[in-house]
C-alpha cells in the first residue's frame, strides 16, 4: 500500500536502478524517490510532430522521417558512414563517425527511418550528425510523442534513457506529495496545484509554450520556484526565531564610556557617518541579552575593520574574549597588525594563531587563551580546531565570511557556548551582496551597510584595452615606477587548476623581468609557503619592490596605499564582483589610481557588456546586482566552500520578481501556517535546514 513514506524510500527500490546507477544518482543529489520528482528537466525536445525535410534550416533540432536513397562509407580522413534520406520535399545526409556493420546493413536503400538531431550545414547540403534514429516499416508507422521529451541534468555514466525511466516510476507516487501552499495563495498568483505543476514540467503536452518553458515564465515553473524560494526564506527565519531563545553576555560596563572615548581619540582618522551609524547598531545589539547575529557589508576600503575593532572594544571592556577569524594568513596577519596597533594602549594581550604556528609559541598562545590572559585572538580556520579552548569568549568576528563553510563558523560559535550563553557574532564582507540575494540568504541576520568611503579616497580610473597593446602597457610601468609609485600585475585563472595558474604567473614574471630590467619585480601565488608570501608582501609594503606579479591570491587583504596601478590580464575570465575586489587593492590613498583590464580579442558581447559595467562604475553594490543578472548567484551564503548556491528550480536572476513577494508572504506564512514550515524546508533543503543556524 502506498503511503507518504513511499516518497522517502531510497531510489534503489525502483525497478532497473542498480548499485552503479544509485551511485551516479547520488552525485546529482538524488537519494530518495522524492528527489527524482523534483529533478526537473534542463530543456525539452519536440518530437510531437514530423518536419518536412524541405522546411529545415541549420540550427533546428527536429524529428524527420525519410527513405534511404543511398549509403556509403568514406575512408578519406576520418572514416565515416554517410546515408542520404529524402521525403519528397527535400533530402538530407546522416553522418556517423562511430558505426557498426549491423548499422551499415540496416540502412539499405528504400528503408524508412525516423531521425532526431540538430540540423547542420555539411559539404553536400544539410546534415545530421549521429542522430537518434529508428527503422520504420513505412512512412505512416511513425507515431509522434504526445508531449515534449524532457532532457535532464546528467552525470558521467548516466544516460537520459535510464533517468527518464526512473523519473517515470517516481511520478507514479506523485499524488502522495502534500501541497503545503494554501489554496488562497495559489489563487492569488494564479499558480497551478503541486501535482499539476510537476506533471506539466516533466511531460509538457503540445499546448505548453516552448518559449515559456525556456524563459521561465510558465506558471508551473514559477509555482515551484516560488515554493523553493519560500522554503529557503522560512528556514533562515526559523533559525532567527530560535536564536532569540538563546542568551548572550551583555557588554555593559561602567568603564565603557572612558574606553570608547580613548579608542576614538587614538585613531589617526575620524570615522565616517556611515561607520558611526553601523557602530551604533552593533552597540545596541551587544548590550542586549540575546546573541547579536549581524552582517556588516561595506565596499572595498569603506573601513569595516575599525568598526569590528570597536565591537571588540565593547567585549574586552566587559571582560570577555574576542576571536577574529580571516580566510587567509595574509588577511589574518594584516588584521593582527591593525588590532595590535589599535589596542596597544589598552591592557589587552593580542595573540595570533594560524596552522603555521608550531611548538612552544603555539602552546603558549593556546595557554593564554585557555587561562584568559589573552583577550583577543586573530587567526585563520585554525581557531576552530579542537585544541583551541577559550576562557570566556564573548564575541566572534568573521571576515570575508563567504569564504568559510557554515559548519566552520558553527564550530567556533560552539566553543564560546558557556553556562547557557552564546557569543555575539559579527560577520563582515567586502563582497557587496545584491539586495535580492541578501534578503533571501541572510534573513537570519541583521544587515548593516557601510555605504560611504573615507573622504580622501579618489575613485580608480578603469580602462578596458586589448592584449595587443601589451607592449605599451609595459612601457607605462617604467614611467609609473619613475614617479616612485608601485603596481600589481594580476594573472587570472587559465583553467580550474592552481598549478597551471601559478605556472602562467611565473612565466609572466620572467617576461616582465626581461622587459623591465630597472624595475624591482617579485612573484606571489597560492602554492608558495606562507612565510615566503608574507616576506614578499612585507617587502612590497616597505617599497623594496615596485611591481608585484600575482595570481588572484591578492584579491583580499592587501593594503598598500602607494600601489596605484592594477593590470589584470584576461579579465573576461572572472566575475564582476571578483574584478571589483581586485581593483579595490588600488585607490587606497589620496593619489590618482588606475586599473587596466587587458582582454584577449575577440570579446563576446556579454564579456564586453560586463567589462563596460566595471569601467563605468566604482559602486560595488551596483556591480554586484549586474553580476547576479549576468552570471547567477555565487556562494555568498557559504554552505559550501566553493561553487554556486544550488537551487533545484529557482534562478535568482530570472525569478527576481518573486523575491519581492517572498519576504512579505514568508512573514505571514510563519504565523498563519506554522505546521507547514518544517515539511517545506525538508522537501527543498533536506539536511541543509540546519545550515542557517550560524
Amino acid at each position: 500500500m502506498k503511503t507518504p513514506h513511499t516518497l522517502t524510500q531510497p531510489v534503489a527500490t525502483l525497478t532497473g536502478v542498480g548499485a552503479q546507477t544509485v551511485n551516479r544518482l547520488h552525485k546529482l543529489g538524488i537519494r530518495l524517490i522524492q528527489d527524482l520528482i523534483f529533478h526537473l528537466p534542463l530543456r525539452y525536445e519536440d518530437r510531437t510532430r514530423v518536419h518536412p525535410i524541405g522546411s529545415l534550416t541549420a540550427g533546428m533540432t527536429v524529428m524527420i522521417c525519410g527513405k534511404v536513397d543511398f549509403i556509403d562509407v568514406l575512408n578519406k580522413g576520418r572514416k565515416s558512414l554517410i546515408c542520404r534520406i529524402s521525403d519528397g520535399t527535400g533530402f538530407l545526409s546522416l553522418k556517423f563517425f562511430h558505426f557498426s556493420a549491423d548499422q551499415h546493413n540496416t540502412m539499405k536503400a528504400g528503408t524508412w527511418l525516423s531521425c532526431f538531431a540538430e540540423v547542420r550545414h555539411g559539404y553536400a547540403g544539410l546534415e545530421m550528425v549521429h542522430p537518434e534514429y529508428r527503422v520504420l516499416a513505412n512512412r505512416e508507422s511513425y507515431i509522434p510523442e504526445n508531449h515534449l521529451t524532457p532532457v535532464y541534468p546528467l552525470t558521467e555514466g548516466l544516460s537520459q534513457l535510464t533517468l527518464r525511466k526512473a523519473v517515470k516510476q517516481a511520478l507514479n507516487e506523485v499524488e502522495l506529495l502534500e501541497d503545503w501552499i494554501p489554496a488562497e495563495l495559489l489563487q492569488r498568483y494564479q499558480y497551478p496545484s503541486l501535482l499539476e505543476a510537476i506533471h506539466t514540467l516533466h511531460a509538457p503536452d503540445e499546448s505548453v509554450s516552448m518559449v515559456a518553458l525556456q524563459n521561465g515564465s510558465l506558471p508551473a515553473l514559477k509555482r515551484l520556484a516560488f515554493e523553493e524560494l519560500l522554503s529557503h526564506y522560512l528556514s533562515l527565519k526559523k533559525s532567527k526565531v530560535s536564536a532569540k531563545v538563546w542568551q548572550a553576555p551583555s557588554f555593559f560596563s561602567p568603564a565603557l564610556e572612558n574606553s570608547k572615548a580613548h579608542f576614538l581619540r587614538s585613531l589617526p582618522f575620524a570615522l565616517t557617518g556611515a561607520q558611526q551609524r553601523v557602530i551604533a547598531e552593533i552597540e545596541a545589539d551587544c548590550v542586549s541579552s540575546h546573541p547579536m547575529m549581524r552582517l556588516v557589508q561595506g565596499d572595498v576600503g569603506s573601513g569595516k575593520t575599525v568598526v569590528a575593532a570597536y565591537a571588540a572594544l565593547l567585549a574586552l571592556t566587559a571582560g570577555y574574549q574576542v576571536a577574529v577569524m580571516a580566510p587567509t594568513e595574509l588577511l589574518a596577519e594584516q588584521h593582527y597588525r591593525n588590532f595590535s596597533a589599535w589596542f596597544a594602549s589598552f591592557q589587552t594581550q593580542v595573540v595570533y594563531l594560524t596552522g603555521q604556528l608550531k611548538g612552544k609559541p603555539r602552546a603558549a598562545t593556546l595557554q593564554a587563551l585557555a587561562d584568559g590572559s589573552a583577550g583577543l585572538i586573530v587567526g585563520t580556520h585554525a581557531l576552530f580546531q579542537d585544541s583551541v579552548q577559550f576562557h570566556k569568549l564573548g564575541l566572534i568576528i568573521i571576515d570575508e565570511q563567504h569564504r568559510f563553510g557554515v559548519h566552520q563558523r558553527m564550530a567556533l560559535r560552539d566553543k564560546g557556548q558557556q553556562a547557557g550563553l552564546r557569543p555575539h557574532q559579527l560577520v563582515m564582507t567586502a563582497t557587496p551582496i545584491p539586495r535580492t540575494l541578501a534578503m533571501l540568504q541572510y534573513s537570519d541576520l541583521d544587515i548593516s551597510i557601510i555605504d560611504a568611503l573615507p573622504p580622501n579616497r579618489t575613485p580608480v580610473v578603469t580602462s578596458v584595452i586589448p592584449a595587443e597593446r601589451r607592449d605599451s602597457v609595459i612601457d607605462r610601468i617604467n614611467h609609473w615606477v619613475d614617479k616612485k609609485r608601485q603596481g600589481y600585475w594580476v594573472c587570472t585563472l587559465i583553467e580550474e587548476s592552481e598549478v597551471l595558474q601559478c605556472e602562467a604567473a611565473e612565466k609572466t614574471a620572467e617576461l616582465l623581468m626581461q622587459a623591465l630590467p630597472a624595475v624591482r619585480i617579485a612573484l606571489i601565488h597560492g602554492r608558495m609557503k606562507s612565510a615566503e608570501k608574507d616576506a614578499i608582501m612585507q617587502a612590497f609594503k616597505n617599497h623594496e619592490l615596485d611591481l608585484l606579479v600575482a595570481t588572484t591570491v591578492i584579491e583580499v587583504g592587501v593594503d598598500v596605499p602607494n600601489a596605484g596601478l592594477m593590470i589584470i590580464e584576461n579579465p573576461e575570465r572572472l566575475g564582476l564582483s571578483q574584478l571589483h575586489q581586485l581593483r579595490g587593492r588600488v585607490g587606497r590613498g589620496a593619489d590618482d589610481s588606475y586599473c587596466l583590464l587587458m582582454y584577449q580579442s575577440p570579446l563576446s558581447d556579454t564579456a564586453r557588456q560586463r567589462l563596460g559595467i566595471l569601467r563605468d562604475s566604482n559602486d560595488g553594490f551596483v556591480i554586484a546586482e549586474k553580476d547576479l543578472q549576468l552570471r547567477g548567484p555565487g556562494d555568498v551564503m557559504g554552505t559550501r566552500q566553493t561553487g554556486q548556491i544550488h537551487f533545484k528550480v529557482a534562478d535568482l536572476a530570472r525569478d527576481a520578481d518573486l523575491l519581492d513577494i517572498i519576504q512579505q508572504i514568508g512573514e505571514q506564512f510563519f504565523i498563519d501556517t506554522p505546521h507547514a514550515v518544517q515539511p517545506l524546508c525538508d522537501r527543498w533543503l533536506g539536511v541543509s535546514t540546519n545550515y542557517a543556524e550560524v
